[in-house]
């Protein structure tokens, strides 16, 4: 039987710190003042304005912290993705878990065996978000987008063989705002030795990954 590695939690954290310095300055005046000194006090102003301005900040982050990943997916979507396993599923431990979380449901059934997972990540800002979501739809060509799915989504299905035993897996990944969702969804039957179609991978893994946007998006600030 094939075993099936779980997915690798990443990492991405970025603190800028700015710090700015004030100066003044000193003009002297009086009866017998320069002209020129006079008209240069303005400008002295202006500088000081300048220099004690306060320093620009980061936008608020949309998410900062990632949702319960086991709660994400329906007990019902559970039950239909993958049948025999347990709805509350397995939480797999991160090296961060307030920034990246995932969960597992995994289940063998007669000959038929499917797996799920849910990983959510939170990143510093939109920007690095959208990074590492175009690094990983990079990493996995020959999909397409889908449409409705958060800011961005993308999927992709694909068949592998190993002792002549296929197996068919489906990869969602969805950016909304500074956070990613990553839903892998995959089977085999071990009897025929072929795997589930393309289009039941590809739509449960679509569902799974809607429901995991909207649980995401519950948690907006």
């Amino acid at each position: 039987m094939r075993s099936f590695p779980l997915p690798i939690a990443l990492t991405a954290r970025l603190s800028p710190v700015i710090v700015l310095a004030a100066a003044g300055w000193a003009l002297s005046s009086g009866p017998m003042a320069e002209p020129e000194a006079a008209e240069k006090k303005p400008t002295g102003k202006t500088e000081t304005q300048s220099a004690s301005a306060p320093s620009q900040t980061q936008a608020p982050k949309t998410y900062t912290a990632a949702p319960a990943p086991c709660d994400s997916v329906t007990a019902k979507t559970v039950k239909s993705l993958v049948p025999g396993a347990k709805a509350d599923g397995k939480e797999i431990r991160s090296t961060d878990s307030e920034l990246r979380r995932t969960c597992s449901w995994n289940a063998l059934k007669g000959y038929e065996y499917r797996w799920l997972d849910v990983s959510f990540e939170v990143l510093e800002s939109e920007e690095a978000a959208e990074r590492s979501y175009q690094g990983r739809v990079e990493d996995r060509s020959g999909g397409g987008a889908v449409p409705g799915l958060g800011d961005a989504g993308y999927s992709v299905v694909n068949l592998s063989t190993e002792d002549k035993q296929q197996t068919r897996e489906g990869v969602v990944v969805a950016r909304a705002s500074n956070a990613l969702v990553v839903v892998t969804y995959n089977g085999s039957d071990f009897e025929s030795k072929k795997a589930p179609g393309t289009d039941e991978i590809n739509k449960g893994a679509i569902k799974a990954a809607k429901e995991a946007v909207a649980a995401l998006e519950k948690n907006r600030n």
